[in-house]
Protein backbone atom coordinates (compact mmCIF):
# COMPACT_ATOMS: atom_id res chain seq x y z
CA UNK A 1 0.00 0.00 0.00
CA UNK A 2 3.09 2.64 0.76
CA UNK A 3 4.05 2.11 -2.65
CA UNK A 4 0.90 3.19 -4.17
CA UNK A 5 0.59 6.49 -2.53
CA UNK A 6 3.72 8.11 -4.34
CA UNK A 7 2.42 6.98 -7.71
CA UNK A 8 -1.02 8.49 -6.67
CA UNK A 9 0.55 11.68 -5.67
CA UNK A 10 2.48 11.77 -8.77
CA UNK A 11 -0.38 11.19 -10.73
CA UNK A 12 -2.33 13.75 -9.30
CA UNK A 13 0.25 16.53 -9.67
CA UNK A 14 0.85 15.32 -13.59
CA UNK A 15 -2.89 15.95 -14.13
CA UNK A 16 -2.98 19.68 -12.44
CA UNK A 17 0.31 20.22 -14.37
CA UNK A 18 -1.49 19.10 -17.68
CA UNK A 19 -4.57 21.71 -16.79
CA UNK A 20 -2.59 24.46 -16.14
CA UNK A 21 -0.74 23.97 -19.02
CA UNK A 22 -3.24 23.44 -21.39
CA UNK A 23 -4.97 26.74 -20.56
CA UNK A 24 -4.22 29.23 -23.37
CA UNK A 25 -3.69 32.92 -22.73
CA UNK A 26 -7.09 33.31 -24.33
CA UNK A 27 -8.37 30.96 -21.74
CA UNK A 28 -6.58 32.13 -18.61
CA UNK A 29 -8.02 35.27 -19.97
CA UNK A 30 -12.07 34.10 -19.71
CA UNK A 31 -10.60 32.69 -16.72
CA UNK A 32 -9.76 35.68 -14.96
CA UNK A 33 -13.12 38.05 -16.25
CA UNK A 34 -15.48 35.06 -15.36
CA UNK A 35 -14.49 35.21 -11.59
CA UNK A 36 -14.88 39.05 -12.01
CA UNK A 37 -18.39 38.72 -10.78
CA UNK A 38 -19.07 42.59 -11.37
CA UNK A 39 -18.08 42.35 -14.75
CA UNK A 40 -20.55 39.60 -15.88
CA UNK A 41 -24.01 41.42 -14.11
CA UNK A 42 -22.10 44.26 -16.59
CA UNK A 43 -22.29 41.82 -19.47
CA UNK A 44 -25.50 40.59 -18.83
CA UNK A 45 -26.98 44.50 -18.22
CA UNK A 46 -25.58 45.14 -22.22
CA UNK A 47 -27.22 42.02 -22.89
CA UNK A 48 -30.12 42.83 -21.71
CA UNK A 49 -29.56 46.86 -23.49
CA UNK A 50 -28.78 44.99 -26.80
CA UNK A 51 -31.95 42.71 -27.12
CA UNK A 52 -34.13 45.35 -26.24
CA UNK A 53 -32.54 47.52 -29.08
CA UNK A 54 -32.54 45.04 -31.53
CA UNK A 55 -35.99 44.05 -30.85
CA UNK A 56 -37.51 47.10 -30.10
CA UNK A 57 -40.25 46.93 -32.73
CA UNK A 58 -41.21 43.28 -31.45
CA UNK A 59 -41.32 44.07 -28.05
CA UNK A 60 -43.59 47.05 -28.57
CA UNK A 61 -45.79 45.41 -30.52
CA UNK A 62 -46.05 42.71 -27.85
CA UNK A 63 -46.74 45.13 -24.96
CA UNK A 64 -49.37 47.31 -26.87
CA UNK A 65 -46.92 50.24 -26.82
CA UNK A 66 -46.12 52.82 -29.45
CA UNK A 67 -42.81 55.49 -28.93
CA UNK A 68 -44.90 57.82 -31.01
CA UNK A 69 -48.87 57.47 -30.00
CA UNK A 70 -50.13 60.21 -28.54
CA UNK A 71 -52.55 59.21 -25.51
CA UNK A 72 -53.97 62.50 -24.54
CA UNK A 73 -56.42 60.77 -22.16
CA UNK A 74 -53.48 59.82 -19.91
CA UNK A 75 -53.30 63.17 -18.56
CA UNK A 76 -54.90 65.47 -16.90
CA UNK A 77 -56.22 69.03 -17.46
CA UNK A 78 -52.94 71.01 -16.75
CA UNK A 79 -51.13 68.70 -19.42
CA UNK A 80 -49.88 66.52 -16.40
CA UNK A 81 -49.74 62.41 -15.90
CA UNK A 82 -53.05 61.22 -14.72
CA UNK A 83 -52.17 59.16 -11.71
CA UNK A 84 -49.40 58.83 -9.07
CA UNK A 85 -45.77 58.13 -10.20
CA UNK A 86 -46.18 60.00 -13.54
CA UNK A 87 -49.18 57.92 -15.02
CA UNK A 88 -47.95 54.70 -14.16
CA UNK A 89 -50.46 51.78 -14.86
CA UNK A 90 -51.26 48.40 -16.61
CA UNK A 91 -51.30 50.05 -20.23
CA UNK A 92 -48.11 52.41 -19.07
CA UNK A 93 -45.98 50.71 -16.91
CA UNK A 94 -42.92 53.13 -16.85
CA UNK A 95 -45.74 56.22 -17.21
CA UNK A 96 -46.22 58.98 -19.76
CA UNK A 97 -44.79 61.99 -20.89
CA UNK A 98 -46.05 64.84 -19.36
CA UNK A 99 -48.05 67.17 -22.80
CA UNK A 100 -47.82 64.13 -24.74
CA UNK A 101 -48.73 61.68 -23.21
CA UNK A 102 -46.28 59.42 -25.37
CA UNK A 103 -44.99 56.26 -23.43
CA UNK A 104 -42.14 56.61 -21.67
CA UNK A 105 -41.22 52.57 -21.89
CA UNK A 106 -41.21 52.36 -25.41
CA UNK A 107 -39.28 55.34 -25.75
CA UNK A 108 -36.67 54.12 -23.23
CA UNK A 109 -36.21 50.93 -25.88
CA UNK A 110 -36.22 52.94 -28.96
CA UNK A 111 -33.99 55.57 -27.67
CA UNK A 112 -31.71 52.10 -26.41
CA UNK A 113 -31.49 51.57 -30.15
CA UNK A 114 -29.67 55.61 -30.63
CA UNK A 115 -27.41 54.98 -28.10
CA UNK A 116 -25.81 51.69 -29.43
CA UNK A 117 -25.64 52.51 -32.59
CA UNK A 118 -23.27 55.74 -32.50
CA UNK A 119 -21.83 54.13 -29.54
CA UNK A 120 -20.84 51.01 -31.25
CA UNK A 121 -20.17 52.41 -34.89
CA UNK A 122 -18.03 55.98 -32.71
CA UNK A 123 -15.77 52.77 -30.88
CA UNK A 124 -15.11 51.02 -34.13
CA UNK A 125 -13.97 54.05 -36.06
CA UNK A 126 -12.11 55.34 -33.42
CA UNK A 127 -10.55 52.69 -32.37
CA UNK A 128 -9.50 51.21 -36.41
CA UNK A 129 -8.03 54.86 -36.50
CA UNK A 130 -5.78 54.81 -33.27
CA UNK A 131 -4.79 51.56 -34.01
CA UNK A 132 -3.32 51.69 -37.50
CA UNK A 133 -1.98 55.54 -36.91
CA UNK A 134 -0.47 54.51 -33.41
CA UNK A 135 1.11 51.32 -35.37
CA UNK A 136 2.53 53.45 -38.19
CA UNK A 137 3.85 56.40 -36.12
CA UNK A 138 5.16 53.63 -33.27
CA UNK A 139 7.41 51.38 -35.72
CA UNK A 140 8.40 54.05 -38.39
CA UNK A 141 9.06 56.48 -36.20
CA UNK A 142 10.94 60.05 -37.52
CA UNK A 143 9.12 62.08 -39.55
CA UNK A 144 5.79 59.55 -39.34
CA UNK A 145 5.65 59.74 -35.61
CA UNK A 146 6.64 63.66 -35.58
CA UNK A 147 3.27 64.71 -37.74
CA UNK A 148 1.15 62.10 -36.51
CA UNK A 149 1.84 62.70 -32.60
CA UNK A 150 2.08 66.86 -33.44
CA UNK A 151 -1.74 66.14 -35.68
CA UNK A 152 -2.76 64.49 -32.51
CA UNK A 153 -1.66 67.26 -30.13
CA UNK A 154 -3.30 69.74 -32.35
CA UNK A 155 -6.79 67.84 -32.19
CA UNK A 156 -6.69 67.37 -28.34
CA UNK A 157 -6.40 71.64 -27.94
CA UNK A 158 -9.26 72.12 -29.37
CA UNK A 159 -12.64 72.26 -27.68
CA UNK A 160 -14.58 69.21 -29.27
CA UNK A 161 -18.07 70.17 -27.90
CA UNK A 162 -17.92 74.05 -28.66
CA UNK A 163 -16.48 73.44 -31.68
CA UNK A 164 -19.19 70.47 -32.10
CA UNK A 165 -22.20 72.75 -31.17
CA UNK A 166 -21.11 75.24 -33.09
CA UNK A 167 -20.82 73.41 -36.78
CA UNK A 168 -23.72 71.71 -36.40
CA UNK A 169 -25.77 73.50 -38.77
CA UNK A 170 -23.01 73.70 -41.47
CA UNK A 171 -21.19 70.23 -40.89
CA UNK A 172 -25.10 68.68 -41.27
CA UNK A 173 -26.30 70.72 -44.28
CA UNK A 174 -22.52 70.02 -45.92
CA UNK A 175 -23.15 66.48 -45.81
CA UNK A 176 -26.98 66.71 -46.42
CA UNK A 177 -25.46 68.19 -50.08
CA UNK A 178 -23.51 65.13 -50.27
CA UNK A 179 -26.24 62.97 -50.17
CA UNK A 180 -26.82 61.89 -46.47
CA UNK A 181 -30.74 61.89 -46.05
CA UNK A 182 -32.36 64.49 -44.26
CA UNK A 183 -32.87 65.32 -40.23
CA UNK A 184 -31.99 62.54 -38.41
CA UNK A 185 -29.38 60.98 -40.55
CA UNK A 186 -27.47 63.71 -41.55
CA UNK A 187 -27.12 64.24 -37.31
CA UNK A 188 -26.46 60.98 -36.57
CA UNK A 189 -23.47 60.65 -39.26
CA UNK A 190 -22.39 64.19 -37.97
CA UNK A 191 -22.19 63.21 -34.65
CA UNK A 192 -20.16 59.66 -35.27
CA UNK A 193 -17.66 62.04 -37.68
CA UNK A 194 -17.04 64.54 -34.64
CA UNK A 195 -16.42 61.45 -32.25
CA UNK A 196 -13.95 59.92 -34.70
CA UNK A 197 -12.23 63.03 -35.03
CA UNK A 198 -11.41 64.00 -31.34
CA UNK A 199 -11.86 59.97 -30.40
CA UNK A 200 -8.89 58.52 -32.12
CA UNK A 201 -6.27 60.54 -30.62
CA UNK A 202 -6.70 58.91 -26.83
CA UNK A 203 -6.07 55.40 -28.50
CA UNK A 204 -3.33 56.32 -30.51
CA UNK A 205 -1.12 57.68 -27.85
CA UNK A 206 -1.37 54.49 -26.10
CA UNK A 207 -0.74 51.91 -29.09
CA UNK A 208 2.24 54.53 -30.45
CA UNK A 209 4.00 53.70 -26.90
CA UNK A 210 3.04 49.63 -27.39
CA UNK A 211 4.15 50.04 -30.97
CA UNK A 212 7.40 51.25 -29.79
CA UNK A 213 8.24 49.10 -27.08
CA UNK A 214 7.77 46.31 -29.79
CA UNK A 215 9.53 47.16 -32.67
CA UNK A 216 12.77 46.53 -30.41
CA UNK A 217 11.93 42.88 -29.79
CA UNK A 218 13.93 40.17 -31.14
CA UNK A 219 11.26 38.63 -33.09
CA UNK A 220 10.54 41.96 -34.34
CA UNK A 221 14.81 42.07 -35.47
CA UNK A 222 14.07 38.41 -36.71
CA UNK A 223 11.21 39.15 -39.51
CA UNK A 224 13.06 42.44 -40.40
CA UNK A 225 16.79 39.87 -41.30
CA UNK A 226 14.32 37.48 -42.67
CA UNK A 227 12.68 40.25 -45.29
CA UNK A 228 9.75 41.08 -43.94
CA UNK A 229 7.90 44.05 -45.59
CA UNK A 230 6.60 46.85 -42.84
CA UNK A 231 3.18 46.10 -43.69
CA UNK A 232 3.65 42.49 -42.93
CA UNK A 233 5.75 43.31 -39.70
CA UNK A 234 3.00 45.83 -38.27
CA UNK A 235 -0.11 43.99 -39.05
CA UNK A 236 1.48 40.43 -38.43
CA UNK A 237 3.96 40.78 -36.18
CA UNK A 238 2.55 44.13 -33.85
CA UNK A 239 -0.66 43.83 -34.18
CA UNK A 240 -1.59 40.66 -32.32
CA UNK A 241 0.57 41.71 -29.08
CA UNK A 242 -1.99 44.94 -29.16
CA UNK A 243 -5.36 43.10 -29.14
CA UNK A 244 -5.49 43.22 -25.09
CA UNK A 245 -4.99 47.26 -24.65
CA UNK A 246 -6.84 47.54 -27.74
CA UNK A 247 -9.93 45.47 -26.26
CA UNK A 248 -9.81 47.21 -23.02
CA UNK A 249 -9.53 50.92 -24.49
CA UNK A 250 -12.59 49.90 -26.76
CA UNK A 251 -14.62 48.52 -23.84
CA UNK A 252 -13.83 51.68 -21.92
CA UNK A 253 -14.41 54.30 -24.32
CA UNK A 254 -17.55 53.52 -25.81
CA UNK A 255 -19.57 54.40 -22.50
CA UNK A 256 -18.39 57.85 -23.06
CA UNK A 257 -19.79 58.29 -25.97
CA UNK A 258 -23.07 56.73 -25.56
CA UNK A 259 -22.84 59.50 -22.60
CA UNK A 260 -21.83 62.36 -24.72
CA UNK A 261 -24.18 61.28 -27.37
CA UNK A 262 -27.36 62.19 -24.58
CA UNK A 263 -25.39 64.99 -24.13
CA UNK A 264 -25.55 66.72 -27.48
CA UNK A 265 -29.33 65.68 -27.96
CA UNK A 266 -29.85 67.68 -24.33
CA UNK A 267 -28.18 70.57 -25.34
CA UNK A 268 -30.59 70.31 -28.39
CA UNK A 269 -27.99 69.70 -31.26
CA UNK A 270 -28.20 66.16 -31.24
CA UNK A 271 -30.91 63.70 -32.41
CA UNK A 272 -34.21 66.01 -33.30
CA UNK A 273 -37.47 65.18 -31.94
CA UNK A 274 -39.76 63.37 -32.02
CA UNK A 275 -37.26 60.55 -32.63
CA UNK A 276 -36.49 58.79 -29.14
CA UNK A 277 -33.40 59.43 -27.33
CA UNK A 278 -32.06 59.87 -24.04
CA UNK A 279 -30.92 62.51 -24.61
CA UNK A 280 -34.47 64.64 -25.67
CA UNK A 281 -35.92 62.80 -22.63
CA UNK A 282 -34.04 64.40 -20.29
CA UNK A 283 -34.27 68.00 -21.96
CA UNK A 284 -37.72 67.76 -21.84
CA UNK A 285 -38.11 66.83 -18.05
CA UNK A 286 -36.14 69.31 -16.73
CA UNK A 287 -38.98 71.39 -17.21
CA UNK A 288 -41.06 68.83 -14.98
CA UNK A 289 -38.90 68.08 -12.40
CA UNK A 290 -41.15 68.87 -9.45
CA UNK A 291 -44.50 67.98 -10.95
CA UNK A 292 -43.18 64.53 -12.74
CA UNK A 293 -40.02 63.68 -11.01
CA UNK A 294 -40.82 60.12 -12.25
CA UNK A 295 -40.60 61.27 -15.86
CA UNK A 296 -37.71 62.99 -14.85
CA UNK A 297 -35.69 60.09 -12.93
CA UNK A 298 -35.88 57.09 -15.74
CA UNK A 299 -34.29 58.46 -18.78
CA UNK A 300 -31.27 59.35 -16.23
CA UNK A 301 -31.03 56.29 -14.70
CA UNK A 302 -31.47 53.97 -17.45
CA UNK A 303 -28.26 56.33 -19.35
CA UNK A 304 -26.28 55.52 -15.63
CA UNK A 305 -27.06 51.97 -15.58
CA UNK A 306 -25.49 51.28 -19.40
CA UNK A 307 -22.68 53.44 -18.92
CA UNK A 308 -21.79 52.01 -15.65
CA UNK A 309 -22.24 48.59 -17.29
CA UNK A 310 -19.40 48.96 -19.54
CA UNK A 311 -17.13 51.23 -17.53
CA UNK A 312 -17.81 47.68 -15.10
CA UNK A 313 -17.08 45.39 -18.35
CA UNK A 314 -14.27 47.99 -19.44
CA UNK A 315 -12.54 47.01 -15.76
CA UNK A 316 -12.58 43.57 -16.10
CA UNK A 317 -11.58 43.39 -20.03
CA UNK A 318 -8.41 45.20 -18.63
CA UNK A 319 -7.70 42.76 -15.44
CA UNK A 320 -8.50 39.67 -17.63
CA UNK A 321 -5.93 40.50 -20.24
CA UNK A 322 -3.32 42.09 -18.47
CA UNK A 323 -2.38 39.76 -15.72
CA UNK A 324 0.12 42.59 -14.25
CA UNK A 325 -3.09 44.66 -13.23
CA UNK A 326 -4.88 41.57 -12.34
CA UNK A 327 -6.93 41.49 -8.41
CA UNK A 328 -7.65 38.27 -8.49
CA UNK A 329 -5.63 35.10 -8.35
CA UNK A 330 -6.16 32.06 -9.88
CA UNK A 331 -6.55 28.85 -8.10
Amino acid sequence: MTDLVPEVVSDTASAVAASIEGRSPRRLAWDRFNRDRLAKVGLGIVAFYVFLAVFAPLITKVLGISPNTLDRQSLNDYGLPAGKFGGISSKHWLGVEPSTGRDILARLIYGARISLLVGTISTITTTAIGMTTGMMAGYFRGKVDTFLSRLGDLIMTFPSLILTIALTRPGTQRLEALGVPEGNPARLTYIILVMTMFGWVSIFRIVRGQALALREREFIEAARASGATSRHIIFRQIMPNLWAPIIALASMSLPGYVAYEAALSFLGVGIISPTPSWGIMLQDSVHYYRADPTYFFLPGFTLFILVFAFYVIGEGLRDALDPKTDRQQLG
